[in-house]
């Protein structure tokens, strides 16, 4: 098991599979909150082949004008509806409006997605801030259908995105 494992961290901790997979999106950015909003949305849309993913993160980022925390945290509600033209697989334009919104409620009322996960955590689980975040996100009024995309360990949910995102910040 060892030398399998061994030879699949040789395979993928090395900086030119980062160019092909979504990990490269968060990894443009340098600022904390860029960091965070880039990978919590690749995370989001990380169904199917890495390419479309990929395609899709940067098209996420390019309405979101290359400075992702700068548009949201400073965008109206006027201005993220108009930036909405947005959608990959079953994550459509009413849930990229209702992310930006999300988004823009934590990072000027909560302090942002790692001071949740600060405040939230035990010492032996992220599952209690993981409810919390998904409880948080989905604060203002949103369709239901839009919580499919952020899951919640406390509804029997792996919340594999959200695992995913956090490995993508710790790498980031």
């Amino acid at each position: 098991m060892k030398e399998f494992l061994d030879e699949k961290a040789d395979l993928y901790n090395r900086s030119s599979f980062i160019e092909s997979d979504p990990i490269s999106i968060p990894h443009r950015y340098t600022e904390k909150g860029d960091i965070e909003i880039a990978g919590f949305l690749s995370a989001t849309i990380a169904w199917g082949n890495r390419k479309m993913i990929i395609r899709s993160s940067v098209r996420m980022m390019e309405i979101l004008e290359d400075s992702p925390y700068e548009f949201i945290v400073n965008s109206s509600d006027c201005e993220l509806d108009q930036a909405v033209r947005f959608v990959h697989r079953t994550f459509n334009l009413v849930d990229f409006a209702y992310f930006l919104k999300a988004l823009r409620h934590i990072y000027r009322n909560k302090g942002g997605i790692e001071t949740i996960f600060e405040t939230y955590k035990t010492s032996d689980s992220l599952q209690p801030a993981i409810h919390e975040l998904h409880r948080i996100f989905f604060e203002l009024p949103h369709e239901k259908r839009t919580e499919r995309h952020v899951s919640d360990p406390f509804k029997g949910s792996a919340a594999k995105k959200i695992n995913m995102f956090l490995r993508i910040i710790k790498a980031a």
